[in-house]
């Protein structure tokens, strides 16, 4: 098995999201994180990511942690300009920013409806939790 084999092995490779409605989802992403979007028929798109890359499929189905989902969380280095970017384009924040140990995160439903977090390790201040 070659070396970038052994890096992929038993790790998460590909998360799919279901999405009623794949034009604003599309346009949130690209406003809140930069992502570009490759349709592949009007039914799913895919992004590319530097660690994990993702799809979405039409469907009217969401995915919230009530419902025993998995939660996606991603990292920001600026937690409250993600989150007023998050508002801003769309989203709508679930939990506001609270502390955990390690960092703060917030939670919040995309325009399909799915839940998703942000975390930082670094806070208001710029100070990095240890």
């Amino acid at each position: 098995m070659t070396i970038e084999k052994r890096a992929r092995h038993n790790k998460i490779n590909y998360i799919e999201f279901a999405a009623h409605d794949l034009d604003k989802t599309k346009a949130f992403f690209s406003n809140v994180f930069g992502w570009k979007f490759t349709d592949y028929g009007p039914d799913y798109t895919t992004f590319e990511s530097r660690d994990i890359d993702c799809g979405f499929f039409r469907a009217q189905l969401a995915s919230k942690t009530e419902n025993g989902a998995v939660l996606v969380v991603f990292y920001s280095e600026n937690l409250e300009e993600t989150q007023m970017k998050i508002k801003s384009s769309g989203g709508t924040i679930s939990r506001e920013i609270f502390h955990f140990p390690g960092g703060r995160r917030f939670h919040f439903i995309e325009p399909s409806g799915n839940e998703i977090a942000v975390w930082s390790d670094v806070d208001k201040n710029n100070i990095i939790s240890v």
